[in-house]
């Protein structure tokens, strides 16, 4: 069995729940539509990583059917909670207890992100002077999350879903000695100014996304307004 294992935390594209952020100038279909583009990139980027065992996180737990379908190789996870950090703690903590040694966690988010990011994180846990690995986002946040062993205040005591959530966890790790290699800055795709970022990453190198490059390329007439 692989040591290294790696979680996507992952929604069923549906219009109206995913990436409403977007609306406008996007319709709700539209924001569901690239979405699932994002998410397929997404998953073929963990799949293609060697020695590393692919999993989902799935919300809502009805949604199994759709990623079996589209993750045919990934083990499915039903997410639980109310909250995100409980949702997240959970999956973490569940695969840690499934015997894998290193257990990292990424949003599905992050089309563009690349694959080199993800080994090093494995690097980072696999040195001894690191408990915990994190992928900062600019927006406060962070694209990433892993550990050795379970470190569920790590996740659970955040404010998630708010601009403190990095500072909340690195904070929680000084408090417990938690040793935490940070890797590079990256973005979540989350309001109008990431796509606009996106959209110009693709532009030059639409290898990096490509099922996102051909959704962001369908909605050009929408975002043209909008967008540089």
């Amino acid at each position: 069995m692989s040591q290294r294992a790696l979680i996507v935390m992952a929604k069923a594209p549906a219009a109206g729940r995913t990436k409403t952020r977007l609306c406008p100038p996007l319709t709700p279909e539209q924001a569901a539509d690239l979405y699932a583009a994002i998410l397929q990139d997404v998953l073929a980027k963990v799949a293609s990583l060697p020695g590393v065992a692919p999993f989902v996180a799935v919300a809502p737990a009805g949604a199994i059917p759709y990623f079996r379908q589209l993750a045919p190789n990934f083990t499915l996870l039903p997410q639980a909670g109310a909250t995100l950090s409980e949702r997240l703690a959970g999956a973490l903590e569940r695969v840690s207890q499934a015997g894998f040694a290193q257990v990292v966690a990424v949003s599905s988010d992050s089309p563009t992100l690349p694959a080199a990011y993800l080994e090093a994180a494995f690097t980072a846990l696999a040195e001894p002077q690191h408990d915990a690995v994190l992928g900062p986002c600019a927006d406060g946040g962070y694209y990433l999350i892993g550990w050795q062993t379970p470190l569920p205040a790590l996740v659970r005591e955040v404010r998630m879903s708010t601009p403190h959530v990095l500072h909340d966890t690195l904070a929680i790790a000084r408090r417990d000695d938690i040793r935490v290699a940070q890797l590079p800055v990256w973005y979540d795709i989350d309001e109008l100014a990431d796509l606009a970022r996106l959209q110009a990453e693709l532009r030059s190198d639409p290898a990096a996304a490509p099922a996102t490059a051909v959704a962001l390329s369908s909605l050009e007439a929408t975002l043209a307004e909008f967008l540089p």
